[in-house]
């Protein structure tokens, strides 16, 4: 039977208790909350960061870089405590109106200056590497409308999916039967795209498979929203899984999944090679 306990209000008005496991960091309103320059590397990227999907996009795009031999592609990854509001300091919210991570500072040239959005920074990068996107107009247009695809669904399986199925303080039938549907809708453009071809934009790895690794990858791995890989059965797409599988054995991948994370095996901050060399 249908919750119809609830009945909107004509005006909404911000409740501080409400919100579940997050609500001590959620609101309706942007800025700062306090005063809190961010640090400052010796490299040419300034990243600030978190080991989620998101996060772990970019820092899969700089090892991938690197591991191309891309050597003007060093950075430095800081790692901001979303869970603490860092988030919500003066220098985080300079780089970053949204308050979302990642937040990247480009300090290769004259003039250093901020990108934010996990695909606008994949997309900044791979243009100023001339790496991971290609460059005839066709593939360049179906490389770019996966990268948006992509985009597009991280809500979806995040803050709709993810939050209902394992965050929200209630378990309500309606909203977790919505998004996992829609998740698993998701799953299977993927999984019929990989049918097609290698890779989600063609025959070439592009940052459109790093945005989207990041995301199915980590529901494939087992590793997100608890028991949510055998919720979704995950193992049924098979082209998602072998697709998957192949990208977790590159060496941009590995390391870059590494970055931003707290315990045995990962590395909290990045700021030289070393750092995760010594956790490989």
């Amino acid at each position: 039977m249908a919750d119809t306990s609830y009945t909107p209000p004509e005006v909404w008005t911000w409740d501080k208790e409400n919100g579940g496991k997050f609500a001590h960091i959620n609101r309706p309103i942007s800025g700062a909350t306090h005063d809190k320059d961010l640090p400052r590397g010796k490299h040419p990227f300034q990243l600030y960061s978190l080991g989620t999907p998101n996060g772990q996009k970019v820092t899969i795009m700089f090892e991938e870089l690197l591991a191309a031999g891309h050597s003007g592609a060093e950075y430095d990854a800081w790692m901001m405590e979303i869970a603490e509001g860092e988030q919500f300091g003066s220098g985080f919210v300079a780089l970053n109106p949204n308050s979302k991570i990642p937040a990247l500072l480009d300090c290769s040239g004259s003039e250093p200056f901020r990108v934010f959005e996990s695909g606008a920074i994949l997309l900044h990068l791979a243009e100023k590497f001339g790496a991971f996107i290609p460059t005839d107009p066709k593939g360049r247009a179906e490389c770019l409308s996966w990268l948006m695809w992509q985009m597009s669904t991280a809500p979806v399986i995040g803050g709709g999916f993810g939050h209902f199925y394992a965050y929200a303080p209630e378990k309500y039938e309606y909203p977790i039967n919505r998004y996992t549907m829609e998740t698993k809708r998701i799953i299977d453009v993927a999984d019929r795209r990989l049918a097609e071809s290698p890779y989600i934009a063609g025959e070439a790895y592009t940052i459109a498979d790093i945005a989207t690794y990041a995301w199915l990858g980590y529901l494939i791995r087992g590793e997100a929203y608890g028991d949510a890989h055998r919720f979704l059965d995950m193992p049924s797409y098979t082209n998602l899984k072998r697709w998957a599988a192949e990208l977790s054995e590159r060496t941009g991948v590995k390391r870059g999944t590494k970055v931003n994370r707290s315990g045995d095996g990962l590395v909290r901050e990045r700021h030289d090679a070393a750092d995760i060399d010594a956790v490989m």
